[in-house]
């Protein structure tokens, strides 16, 4: 029977790490997860308070032996996952670099559930990027782990379509239940053999970095598209935004709307607030001034004298 050990951290990886324990056994020719590494515990908030990533949590949970390493270069962490000894590493959103050592320590290597359609999006933000650059579909690879930046050779894809609807939030969600799908569907077949990795075509590869919390802010000198497209990547986090009366009002939700007006002007359109862009109309349907809780955009305007 095949070891497992699981690498994650945020809320994507929980489905990934649920399947694999409830699946356990001799059907998929897995052990159930000997152990999990996950980020440290972070402040967070305004109030700084230490919080423990998803995993850990779920980990505590299910009763199965955790690490925490800041880095790698930690020996204690890779003489746990020596003593661990792994046949194959999951990981699934987990948020470092794997150095080479602990790439070559299972025999069957380090599957990674991939949110993109690789060679499309390698990278820290595949989801935001995707929506930011009007992709009509993305989905989730499982690929072999190599030394390289999501280059690894790949096992198995689903894809998923996307609309005009869909968040950041929400196409997380989505792959992280389809991509748990893909990984149980996938292992019994890597772990026999009967799988041959397909190498990616790297001129095809694009590549989406680490979001910023200023890439949420909207420059209305831009296409009104690309602007509703960006509200939507950048829902949760880290959110589109703008400035008015001196604060940061927050865009949670908005739509385009065809028209004439001066770039960045701000009117009101069918009784919610609206801003001029390139190509017509961005209106805010949802909002959320500074220190205030969400709020429908016609609530806002209520209250916002100096809107127009």
């Amino acid at each position: 029977m095949t070891k497992i050990v699981f690498m994650g951290s945020p809320e994507f990886a929980l489905p990934s790490l649920r399947t694999l324990v409830s699946h356990g056994g001799s059907e998929t020719r897995h052990e159930p997860v000997v152990g999990i590494v996950t980020q440290p515990d972070r402040a967070s908030g305004r109030g700084r308070e230490i919080k423990m990533p998803p995993v850990k949590t779920l980990a505590l949970e299910l009763g199965i032996p955790i690490i925490q390493p800041e880095k790698w270069r930690a020996p204690e962490a890779m003489e746990q996952l020596r003593a661990w000894a792994p046949d194959l590493i999951v990981v699934a959103a987990y948020g470092q670099i794997l150095k080479q050592d602990v790439l070559d320590l299972p025999p069957l290597g380090c599957l990674n559930v991939h949110a993109s359609l690789l060679p499309r999006w390698r990278g820290a933000a595949p989801i935001n990027a995707a929506i930011l650059h009007g992709d009509e579909e993305t989905g989730v690879t499982i690929m072999k782990m190599d030394a390289g930046l999501d280059t690894g050779a790949m096992l198995a894809k689903k894809t998923i379509r996307l609309t005009r609807d869909d968040t950041a939030g929400s196409v997380t969600d989505a792959l992280s239940h389809l991509g748990a799908d893909l990984l149980i569907e996938t292992l019994p077949r890597w772990i026999t053999g009967e799988i041959q990795p397909q190498a990616q075509d790297d001129s095809l590869a694009t590549y989406a970095p680490m979001m910023k919390k200023e890439e949420g802010r909207l420059d209305f000198t831009r296409d009104v598209n690309e602007l509703e497209r960006r509200v939507r990547a950048m829902n949760p986090w880290p959110g589109a935004f703008m400035e008015f009366d001196g604060a940061i009002l927050k865009i949670h939700r908005a739509r385009v709307e065809a028209g004439n007006a001066s770039v960045g002007q701000r009117l009101v359109w069918q009784g919610q607030p609206a801003v001029g862009a390139s190509g017509g109309f961005l209106i805010l349907e949802e909002v959320q001034p500074a220190g205030k809780k969400p709020m429908s955009g016609k609530s806002f305007l209520s209250g916002a004298r100096n809107w127009v």
